[in-house]
């Protein structure tokens, strides 16, 4: 049982810690939890598109049926973001989902997702960690029952009537790079009229060698693929597809920072409301909210603070840099399905660079960039707290105006620009951020943050 441990977004480990026993020991600590919670509604196992992840999930199930609680089990892999949806749509008690989203596919994870849909906050897995034991199965009589179901047609209904386009001349590129958005973001996509072409949207539990993630360098052929087909957007999606990356014909790989700027823009449209984004996003989306008479809330990095303040604020959207957003009227957790049919929505009013670039003409222009240093998980805590007492006055050439202290230290500089040191909460590593109107300037910063940070590690 130490080596279950839910981290900023559920527990992963490599598969000779992520064992059956383990993970029938959570579903055990979920079911106490949701007893003493006193709820009795059914709870959804969903799981992604990994070899071992239907089993896990067979094994979760058992395990929550053995404690009484009805089970509803998707009828294949499907993204994280559906099973969320499900949860609120279907009135249930909560869900677990096993998946180990973008990493590589020798790990695999699960989390909680509580009846709002919403990602777990600290008490709630902490609630969930200390009921951590051995099963305690009910006899055969008093067990709930297992059933599988449909979860996918009720979210396209709803993403449908949330974000209501029309894509006809649309033509996207979409890549599930093998993960749970195939059949499901596709599908969405050419139910609002758009021409999808397809690319990895065959399930491989290898993911073709590549780490389901859509970063920049695992996208190369998606770009090439949206040229060769004159397309108008490529779309990627993680590997339970709660994530999105955006490619452009002019662009190229879209910053995720630039996307959201977008996407902001585009609802700003129709609609009012704050943005919520995390203190390592950019401050492009401040600028937009300002023009508009609006406000902006910044949070902690992880997607499960950014959902509890688009809550509290009402807010018209929330996300940040690292591709996870969600939108008023939605279940507030990162949604990359939904988000993809926003994404080919504003592309067809607006072609996505001419929207980019207009938005940087409009509110100036903004390069954002980060590096990653390697630091133990028990190192942390130790290289944050010498770090506190070295922050210089000058970084970079630029005076430090003021430092935030939400999520390791944000140092606003004078021009505007500004470098983040924190901890990462998935590796043993630190990030170092930096935002500034020019890719020299940036690398200056990261240059100077590396340098701050280096001799404390």
């Amino acid at each position: 049982m130490d080596a279950i441990s839910f981290g900023t977004d559920g527990w992963r480990a490599p598969l000779d810690v992520f064992t059956d026993a383990r993970v029938r020991v959570v579903g055990q600590a979920v079911a106490d939890y949701l007893r003493d919670e006193g709820r009795d509604a059914p709870v959804a196992v969903g799981y992604d598109a990994r070899e071992t992840s239907e089993g896990f999930a067979e094994s979760l199930a058992e395990v929550l049926a053995g404690n009484g609680f009805d089970v509803r089990l998707p009828e294949r892999d499907c993204p994280t973001p559906v099973v969320a949806w499900a949860i609120v749509d279907r009135g249930l008690s909560g869900a677990l989902m096993v998946t180990a989203s973008h990493n590589p596919p020798e790990y695999n994870g699960v989390k909680f997702i509580p009846d709002d849909g919403a990602p777990a906050l600290p008490e709630v897995t902490d609630a969930i960690e200390d009921r951590l034991a051995e099963l305690d199965l009910r006899p055969e009589a008093e067990r709930g029952n297992v059933r599988r179901v449909d979860f996918v047609a009720s979210h396209a209904a709803h993403a449908r009537e949330l974000v209501d386009a029309d894509l006809s001349g649309t033509t996207v590129v979409y890549d599930a790079m093998h993960g749970s958005g195939r059949g499901v973001t596709d599908a969405l996509l050419e139910s609002a009229g758009a021409e999808v072409v397809r690319r990895r949207c065959d399930r491989d539990p290898t993911f073709g060698g590549v780490p389901p993630e859509p970063s920049a360098e695992h996208l190369s052929a998606l770009a090439d693929a949206v040229t060769d087909h004159d397309a108008d957007l490529g779309i990627a999606n993680d590997g339970d597809a709660d994530r999105l990356a955006v490619v452009t014909p002019g662009r190229g790989f879209l910053d995720e920072n630039l996307f959201f700027a977008a996407a902001y823009d585009y609802l700003l449209e129709d609609a009012a409301g704050p943005a919520v984004r995390t203190v390592s996003t950019t401050f492009l989306i401040d600028r937009i909210a300002e023009a508009h008479g609006e406000e902006v809330f910044e949070t902690a990095v992880g997607f499960k603070w950014v959902a509890d303040a688009m809550v509290e604020h009402d807010a018209l959207v929330g996300g940040e840099e690292s591709g996870g957003f969600s939108i008023r009227g939605h279940v507030p957790e990162k949604d990359g399905v939904l988000m993809s049919l926003l994404a080919a929505a504003a592309t067809a009013e607006e072609p996505m660079d001419r929207r980019v670039d207009r938005l940087l003409d409009e509110h100036g222009r903004i390069v954002a960039d980060k590096i990653s240093l390697d630091c133990p998980d028990a190192e942390k805590a130790r290289v944050l707290a010498e770090l506190e007492s070295v922050i210089p006055e000058r970084v970079a050439g630029r005076e430090v105006a003021e430092v935030v202290t939400l999520d390791g230290f944000k140092l606003l500089l004078a021009d505007g620009s500004w470098l983040l040191v924190r901890p990462s909460g998935t590796e043993p590593k630190l990030r170092v951020y930096a935002e500034a109107e020019s890719e020299k300037r940036v690398g200056a910063l990261l240059e100077a943050g590396r340098e701050l940070v280096t001799p404390l590690l």
